[in-house]
């Protein structure tokens, strides 16, 4: 089987295989000892799978990004405007508890930048322009993560989250991840072994992405205990997230008068959210273990189900007539 033929195969079942991934961790969460110890796998997980995702993004696909200057506009207002918005309608229904509501602040605030995109791609929207944004949308988050946390929280942001993770998670998981990427992309343009390199790292994607969700299943998994409670608490929260969301993103998207592609990769964006690189900053705030993995996690479950529906629903949204998925 030829590598882009096996790539494909990998994408179309990526949704199985992030299920299984999912189960496959909890299964040996149950019958291996000592998993929690996993965690310190997640963040070197986390780098690779950002890697391969960077590595996806052609240099000239970020021009193209770059000169999208209407879509690039709708993104980030979606996700950094209209996003927050929500979330300041929906967080004073989650506990009062400041670390329950830190948990869901960091999963809600924070837009994917991985398996969003094939998850758009199988949802007929412009994957290559969301995968092209990706480098803009995390670096925006980090920056604007710790004052919306400030806005929302008060004085309890300063006291649960210090600046250190933020700025050790900037450098291992953006600056790295995407300056490697743009080595190996400028080896493969001269061809020979660098292209065939490039050609199997584009094969990594998907089993990283899994990979990293089996880590955090399994680490977190044993952890839970009293934690979840408080997960099945804000699981509400995140259904009706998953619901105003995408309909958020597509209302920006008709207001910046885009193409029902983009008005599509807007949709996806602002419905999925950044869970898994998220996840090792609320593991650096003193005591977040069990209660924020587990609140971070529970999102990730329902958002992985409501994919499901995204990929069916989203594509009929500007056709003129029904779209069978």
């Amino acid at each position: 089987m030829n590598p882009a033929t096996l790539r494909d195969r990998l994408e179309g079942g990526q949704i199985a295989i992030y299920f299984a991934a999912v189960v496959l961790g909890a299964i040996i969460a149950l019958l291996v000892p000592g998993t929690a110890s996993w965690e310190d796998a997640i963040n070197p997980a986390l780098a690779l799978m950002l890697f391969v995702t960077f590595l996806q993004v052609p240099l000239a696909e970020l021009g193209r990004a770059f000169g999208k200057v209407r879509f690039l506009g709708a993104l980030v207002a979606t996700n950094f405007i209209v996003v927050p918005l929500l979330v300041a309608l929906l967080i004073p229904f989650a506990p009062a508890n400041p670390l329950v509501r830190l948990g869901v602040l960091l999963v809600l605030l924070c837009p994917c930048i991985d398996y969003v995109v094939t998850f758009a791609h199988l949802g007929r929207a412009d994957a290559k322009l969301l995968l092209a944004s990706t480098p803009v949308l995390l670096v925006v988050q980090m920056l604007l993560l710790p004052l919306y946390l400030r806005l929302f929280l008060g004085a309890d942001a300063s006291r649960l989250v210090q600046p250190g993770p933020f700025l050790h998670a900037f450098l291992w998981l953006i600056v790295i991840p995407l300056a490697l990427a743009i080595v190996v992309q400028l080896w493969a343009r001269r061809g020979g072994a660098g292209e065939r390199a490039s050609t199997l790292l584009g094969l990594l994607p998907v089993p990283a992405t899994a990979l990293v969700l089996l880590i955090v299943i399994a680490a977190v998994m044993p952890q839970l205990g009293q934690a979840l409670p408080a997960a099945l608490g804000v699981m509400p929260i995140y259904v009706a997230f998953a619901i105003a969301a995408p309909l958020l993103g597509w209302a920006v998207s008709r207001v910046a008068k885009l193409d029902a592609e983009s008005g599509r990769a807007l949709a996806f964006s602002a419905a999925t959210r950044n869970s898994l690189v998220v996840l090792p900053l609320a593991l650096a705030v003193p005591g977040a273990v069990p209660l924020l993995p587990a609140i971070i996690v529970a999102q990730t479950l329902v958002e992985l189900v409501a994919e499901l529906v995204f990929i069916r629903a989203l594509p009929r949204l500007g056709s003129a007539t029904p779209v069978v998925a």
